[in-house]
This record gives structure tokens, sequence and C-alpha cells, in this order.
């Protein structure tokens, strides 16, 4: 079997975890100053945000065509035509769609495509997982039943000091948007995961309340004490991230995956004071190979 994602993912996990098998992704891309790069290959999170703050431009990101998906499953088909396609979630993508399409058009491909309703570090985490099961060997059942159970578990929650980037991407209401950031507002925002959309689940007026406001949805989520994975993302703002780690560090028992910057892909529609943090119960994980 072939594992496919997209750059709606980040696996930074350490070398212990990460499945010895070949994960293929299949690219957004990220147009700016009349320049297309994709995601994660001809541009990095980093110098992606670098890019912002020497433009007045916006960036506009575009789901990999159901043609790139295609390509990608008529390639692996070569070889072994069980394919399992796990994307981010089709509440914030029409990534899912294209695969649908993309599938469609290989026939010689056995194509299962996975909604995950979630993004960023939780889909990450999920891939792995699933390159973990293939390499041991269980079954395409089993190991969607794992990656099911781990979205299920897993929640994803962000702050931002600054909205203009959400406001012009449309991820959140214009008007709405306008007024938080005229109001110095900072939102406290989750993935929902009935339609896997963003949803408000808060809000701070200045942006050390934020950070605070994440931990305390952590704790309507988990009581202290709860042993956790956890997992810290950011845009471009690692002191925001050691700082948010500090506050959630003390109390649960977490077992901590890296600090990292999330996928340009993302990191396009946030800027570059995005911090956010992805968590789970560790029992959830119990078991993997």
């Amino acid at each position: 079997m072939k594992i496919v994602t997209d750059t709606g993912m980040d696996m930074y996990l350490p070398p212990e975890l990460m499945p010895d098998v070949d994960i293929h992704v299949v690219r957004h891309t990220i147009t700016l100053d009349g320049k297309t790069y994709f995601s994660g290959d001809t541009v990095s999170a980093a110098e992606l945000q670098e890019l912002l703050l020497r433009t007045t431009s916006f960036p506009i990101t575009s789901q990999p065509a159901a043609g790139d998906f295609a390509a990608m499953y008529r390639e692996l088909a070569k070889t072994d035509p069980d394919i399992l396609s796990i994307q981010m979630s089709s509440g914030l993508s029409g990534t899912v769609n294209a695969a649908k399409a993309g599938a469609e058009m290989v026939p010689e491909a056995n194509v299962t495509i996975v909604d995950t309703k979630t993004l960023c570090a939780a889909l990450g985490w999920q891939v792995a997982a699933a390159g973990r099961a293939m390499q041991a060997g269980w079954p395409k059942e089993k190991i969607i039943e794992l990656v099911q159970r781990i979205g299920d578990a897993s929640e994803s929650i962000y702050t931002l000091d600054e909205l203009k980037y959400l406001i012009h991407g449309g991820r959140i209401s214009h008007m709405k948007g306008l007024i938080a950031s005229i109001l110095k507002i900072r939102p406290l925002i989750g993935v929902e995961k009935v339609g896997g959309t963003y949803a408000q689940m808060g809000m701070a007026r200045t942006f050390d309340q934020a950070l605070q406001g994440l931990v305390d949805i952590m704790l309507k989520k988990h009581k202290p004490g709860t042993e956790l994975r956890v997992q810290v993302l950011h845009s471009y703002h690692p002191k925001a991230a050691e700082r948010l780690v500090a506050l959630i560090d003390p109390l649960y028992q977490c077992t901590w995956m890296p600090i990292h910057l999330m996928s340009a892909a993302l990191a396009a529609h946030t800027g570059p004071t995005m911090v956010g943090v992805a968590f789970a119960p560790q029992a959830v994980f119990e078991g993997l190979p």
C-alpha cells in the first residue's frame, strides 16, 4: 500500500516516531507578487514569512488540482494499486474533492480517501501513525480506524496577533474581522469536528491573554495532570510558541512533540503572528507499532 497526503499537514515528530516509509505529498501552491511557489518545496514556511514582511501584497493559495492527484496516483499504481490518501479537512479546502476527482481519472488505482476534518499537526500525527502501521503490516481497514481514532481524540486551537491575512483570505467574515482588527481583539480559533471548519472559541484583548485563553480551552477539555501528547506550532513567532509551552507544561504530563513552523500553505492564511497547539490523550497512541 502507498500513503498520500497534502501540504495541509505538518509532520514534525521525534525520529523514533517517524515512519520508515515514503509518504507521498501533493502540494498546494502559493502565489505572491506574481510568482508561484510550491508549499514546502520551492518555498519553506520561514521563507514565505520573510517574503511577506517585505511586501504589501497578500498571498493567494491554491489547492492541488485533480490532475496533480491523478498524476500521483497513476505513478504509484505502477508498483502498488492500493493507495490510502489522507487529506486535510474538506471544511477548509477543496483538496478532498480534488483527490476524489483525481482518483476517478485513474481506474487502475484502488484509492481510499480519508477526509480527516483537521489539519496541521493533528493531521501529521494521523499520517505518521498510518505510515508506522503500514510498515508493521496492518490491513488498510485497521489503519483507517486508527487514523479516525486519533482524529477524534485530537484538538487543534490557535490565536494570532494580527488579523489582516485571515480577513483577506476569507477565513473569517470580513466585517467581523475588520471590527475585531480595529478593536485589537485576538480571536481564539479551533477546528470543529463535524464539518472540520474553523470555529471561534473565545477572544482576548491582549496577545498574552489570548495565549492563556488557549490554555483555558485545554483545561475545559482535559483536567490537570492528564497525560497528553502536545505540539505547539507557529507561523513565525518562536517566542510566543515558547511562552505557550511554558504555560502548558506545568499543568499536564506532557509528551512533547517538537516546536516547529507550520506548513507554508497554512501560514499563508495567518501571517507571521500565529501560534497554536494540538493535543490529545497520550492513551490514544498506546499500542501503535
